[in-house]
C-alpha cells in the first residue's frame, strides 16, 4: 500500500506557523488551565467525524490486512489476549512473525496460542508465540519485563504498546506506585518499557515502537504539573483521564522520536485504530452499551480496529515517513489514522513546549534519568528506580 497523507495531513502554512513557535505556550508566560472551547469543539467534532465516517473512509481497506513478509520479524504486543490486541498478535504470529503476548493474564494467552495452533494446523509451521507475564499496573513488573527480555541479547523489531484502559464512569483510582490508573497504564507505562527496550530495539535495527492511541485525545488536555489530577485545578472524570492519557502519550512520543538520532533506526508512531467495539464495552452503561448495538455498521471490529497497527508495523514506507517529518521539524511524531494514512493529531499535541514538559515529567515519574535516551543510545547502562535493581 502505498503511503499517502490524508486531506486533513500537515498543510505548509500551519507548519511553518508551528516552526515559528505560535503553538507554544512555553515562552509567553501564559499557562493553560485547559483546551478552549473551539478546541474542545473541534475536539469532540473529530470524535464524532470519526465514528460516523471510518468505515466510509476506510473502504479500500481489506479485511483482515494482507501483511509483507515478515518471517524474520520479533515483536512484542502488550495487551494481547483481547480486542485489538490479540487480533494483531495473531495476524503477526499467522504471518510468519515471532510474536511475544506481553500479558497480565498469562493462562488466558496460553490458552488462545492452543486455539490458534489448532486453527492453523495444516496451513504452515506451527505458530511461532511465546507469553511472557506484565502488568502495566506495576512500574516494577514493567522494569522487570524489560531487563529479563534485554537479557536475552536478541534484537526486537517491533513494540507494540497496545493495552490500555477506560474505566468509564468510574471513580478515580492509583496504582500501587501512586499513578492514576489511566495516566500509567495507557502512558507511564508503556513509555517506560519503550525506554528501557532501546537496547533490544538497537539490536533489531531498523525497528518501531507504534503506540496504539485514539481519536479521544483530541479533547484531552495535559498539565504536566498535574498529570494525575490530583490539584484539584482540574475535576477529574473517566474522560479526563483516558483522554488526557492519550494526549500525553503523543507528546512524549514526539519528544523520544526527536531524541533517537537517524543512525538509532529506531521508529516512534502513533496510531488510531477508529472506534472499536472491544471489551470496553462491558464498562459503559446500559444505555452506552445499547447504542453499540444498534449501530454496529459504524464501529469496527477488532480486526477491523487492528489494520492500522498492523500498517504501522510492516510498512516498508514508514521509516521514511517518520525521517521525513523528522527533518522537515514537524512538531509531532507520525501519526497514522484508522484508515492507513498519514493524519495530524489535535492542536494541542503540537505544543512543543507542553511536550517537552511532558516528557520531563514523565521520565522523572518513571524513574529514569533525563538523559536515558541518550545512555542506551550509546549502550551505557542506566539505573531504574524500579525492577530488580532495588533489591
Amino acid at each position: 500500500m502505498k503511503l499517502e497523507s490524508s486531506s486533513d495531513g500537515p498543510e505548509n502554512a500551519e507548519k511553518q506557523q508551528l516552526k515559528n513557535g505560535k503553538n507554544d505556550n512555553a515562552g509567553n508566560g501564559k499557562v493553560k488551565k485547559g483546551l478552549g472551547w473551539i478546541e474542545w469543539f473541534k475536539g469532540w467534532y473529530d470524535v464524532i467525524f470519526e465514528m460516523l465516517f471510518q468505515r466510509i473512509s476506510a473502504s479500500h481497506l481489506q479485511n483482515p490486512m494482507p501483511l509483507p513478509p515478515i518471517e524474520n520479524l520479533t515483536c512484542i504486543v502488550t495487551g494481547s489476549t483481547s480486542g485489538i490486541g490479540r487480533e494483531i498478535a495473531r495476524q503477526l504470529a499467522e504471518a510468519g512473525a515471532h510474536v511475544v503476548m506481553a500479558v497480565r493474564n498469562p493462562k488466558a494467552a496460553h490458552e488462545l496460542i492452543q486455539k490458534w495452533q489448532i486453527d492453523w494446523s495444516g496451513k504452515g509451521l506451527p505458530l511461532n508465540i511465546e507469553v511472557m507475564e506484565l502488568d502495566l499496573l506495576s512500574l516494577d513488573s514493567v522494569a522487570q519485563f524489560a531487563e529479563s527480555w534485554n537479557a536475552r541479547s536478541g534484537p526486537l523489531h517491533v513494540l507494540i504498546n497496545n493495552a490500555g484502559i477506560f474505566s468509564i464512569g468510574e471513580p478515580q483510582k492509583f496504582s500501587k506506585d501512586g499513578n492514576e490508573e489511566h495516566m500509567q497504564v495507557n502512558h507511564l507505562a508503556p513509555a517506560m518499557l519503550s525506554v528501557l527496550l532501546l537496547p533490544s530495539l538497537i539490536r533489531g535495527s531498523p525497528s518501531r515502537i507504534i503506540n496504539v492511541n485514539s481519536v479521544m485525545h483530541s479533547v484531552g488536555f495535559v498539565d504536566p504539573e498535574d498529570l494525575n489530577v490530583v490539584t484539584g485545578k482540574r475535576k477529574f472524570t473517566s474522560l479526563v483521564g483516558y483522554s488526557s492519557s492519550k494526549l500525553a502519550q503523543i507528546m512524549f512520543s514526539s519528544i523520544f522520536q526527536k531524541r533517537l538520532p537517524a543512525e538509532s533506526g529506531i521508529n516512534v508512531v502513533c496510531v488510531s485504530p477508529g472506534i472499536v467495539h472491544t471489551n470496553v464495552a462491558r464498562d459503559l452503561s446500559k444505555i452506552v452499551q445499547a447504542a453499540y448495538h444498534l449501530i454496529p455498521y459504524f464501529i469496527f471490529s477488532p480486526e477491523e480496529g487492528s489494520r492500522s497497527t498492523l500498517f504501522a508495523a510492516t510498512d516498508p514506507q514508514i521509516p521514511e515517513y517518520c525521517e521525513l517529518l523528522k527533518a522537515d521539524e514537524w512538531p509531532t511524531c507520525a501519526f497514522i489514522s484508522q484508515d492507513c494514512r498519514p493524519s495530524n493529531p489535535s492542536e494541542e499535541a503540537h505544543n512543543i513546549g507542553t511536550s517537552t514538559r511532558v516528557w520531563e515529567k514523565s521520565l522523572e515519574m518513571i524513574g529514569l534519568p533525563s538523559d536515558a535516551v541518550e545512555k542506551l543510545i550509546e549502550g551505557e547502562e542506566v539505573t531504574c528506580r524500579y525492577g530488580h535493581q532495588q533489591e
